[in-house]
């Protein structure tokens, strides 16, 4: 399994291996051990299936207030994203920069986004699902969300404002400077 930070300090790119035969193939896709050597203590307590029918679906982008916040663990087991986390941390160098990964069921990449950090994605095919664990329980109560479009992070997403599929509540979310100060930079 190899872990790769991203331009962003905090997100990691995990690639895990495949082991490949005329059977097919096996892959070891988590491991607790190598994962917190990584980012650290913090375990993840529960798991989220996401299914998409339509290419172009957006969600996000997202995040919980503490003490719910949520790290994501996130992979592709069919079909292609493009997955997105922008750094919601106040005070941070990279204070509202984002990256984007395309995690796809072929490249069997996952991103691994800090709870510090807003998240979404947009569905590059039709059919896909996405799987992610998480280092808090969901809470309705502590969940907010920004514009998926928002001019002033300028996203590149793959799909347009008149052709994005987004539930009611994406499509009601504030602007980045709207955002209250939930997340705060911690300089290492």
């Amino acid at each position: 399994m190899l872990i790769s930070p991203l331009a962003i300090p905090g997100l990691l790119l995990i690639e895990p291996k495949r082991i490949a035969d005329k059977r097919g193939f096996f892959s070891e896709t988590f491991r607790v051990d190598k994962l917190e050597a990584a980012v650290g203590s913090g375990t993840l307590v529960q798991e989220n299936h996401s299914y998409s029918k339509k290419k172009g679906t957006v969600r996000g982008l997202h995040y919980q207030r503490p003490p719910y916040a949520q790290g994501k663990l996130i992979r592709v087991t069919r079909g292609a994203i493009l997955d997105v986390a922008v750094d919601a941390r106040r005070g941070s160098p990279t204070y509202g920069r984002f990256n984007a990964v395309e995690l796809s069921a072929d490249n069997w990449r996952q991103l691994w986004v800090p709870p510090e950090f807003l998240h979404g994605f947009c569905t590059l095919v039709d059919d896909v699902e996405v799987i992610y664990k998480t280092t808090a329980y969901y809470n309705a109560d502590s969940e907010g969300g920004i514009r998926w479009n928002d001019p002033e992070i300028a996203i590149p997403w793959p799909v347009s404002e008149a052709d994005a599929k987004l539930s009611g509540k994406d499509r009601m979310t504030p602007f980045f400077r709207d955002m209250p100060p939930i997340f705060e930079f911690q300089s290492a």
